[in-house]
């Protein structure tokens, strides 16, 4: 067996979790892999700020720091931030893939410029940072918002009628005014109007979760890895102080602690 641990990034509740595990109807899969979402223990509410996005990052790296040792085969980040990614594969000889570079990394092999269409104004610095990190600005062609605030917990469900078809009509501005050829879904959580917009829209959609499974199953069946000239091993790890830092944090958000 095949075993996956997709690090889902806010501490959701099993509903929350099983609308997160819903990605993994949009593509198939090989026969004897297993897909185990997991939850942040603790972290922020959203991550909109430079506040949320440190706190982000500590939060992922704790969750996915113990994977190998777990016994899983690969590690996927479900968010585009790539929070911890780099900090994970410091820690893990497995591979480990964040959906935001890799989709926008596999729509460049789609097109020349993809725009990222984004759920609501507050995200939109979070996207630019990650464009520059990544040195995208001139492959990108915008990233537009459709002025909707995220639900983390149930997603777009119960919305699809209303922001369906206004997540087409930004798409089609990315298009049309701003030369997008491929369009990404900016979120993980956007992911069940996938089959809609590609449906509706005259370029490729790329489904950032779906396609890092995607990715991990090529990384396994080639033997990829990351190397450790980019992302070197801890001299003096400290993954016991990590682990005590976010066992405090959730007790202190559940009113466990002593």
């Amino acid at each position: 067996m095949t075993r996956i641990l997709v690090i889902v990034p806010f501490a959701l509740d099993a509903a929350g979790l099983a609308n997160r595990q819903a990605q993994s109807a949009h593509v198939p899969l090989p026969e004897g892999w297993q897909l185990t979402y997991r939850p942040v223990a603790c972290g922020p509410s959203s991550f909109m700020s430079p506040h949320d996005w440190g706190l982000m990052e500590l939060a992922i790296f704790e969750a996915g720091s113990n994977a190998q040792a777990e016994g899983f085969d690969a590690v996927c980040i479900d968010t585009m931030s790539d929070g911890g990614m780099a900090a994970l594969r410091s820690v893990l000889d497995i591979p480990v893939i964040g959906a935001g570079k890799a989709s926008m990394l596999y729509a460049l092999t789609l097109g020349a410029r993809f725009s990222v269409l984004a759920q609501w104004d507050p995200a939109l610095p979070r996207y630019r940072k990650v464009i520059r990190e990544y040195g995208f600005e001139g492959q990108c062609a915008s990233v537009r918002s459709l002025g909707q605030p995220p639900d983390f917990a149930n997603l777009l469900t119960g919305k699809e009628d209303e922001v369906f078809p206004r997540m087409r009509d930004v798409a089609l501005r990315c298009i049309e005014e701003d030369g997008a050829d491929v369009i990404c879904l900016g979120s993980t959580t956007m992911h069940q109007a996938a089959e809609y917009l590609a449906a509706e829209l005259p370029v490729p959609v790329v489904n950032p979760g779906p396609l890092s499974y995607k990715l991990i199953e090529t990384f396994l069946a080639l033997g990829l890895s990351h190397g450790r000239a980019a992302y070197p091993a801890p001299v003096e790890p400290r993954l016991d102080l990590l682990h005590r830092m976010m066992r405090a944090g959730a007790e202190a958000e559940t009113g466990t602690g002593g």
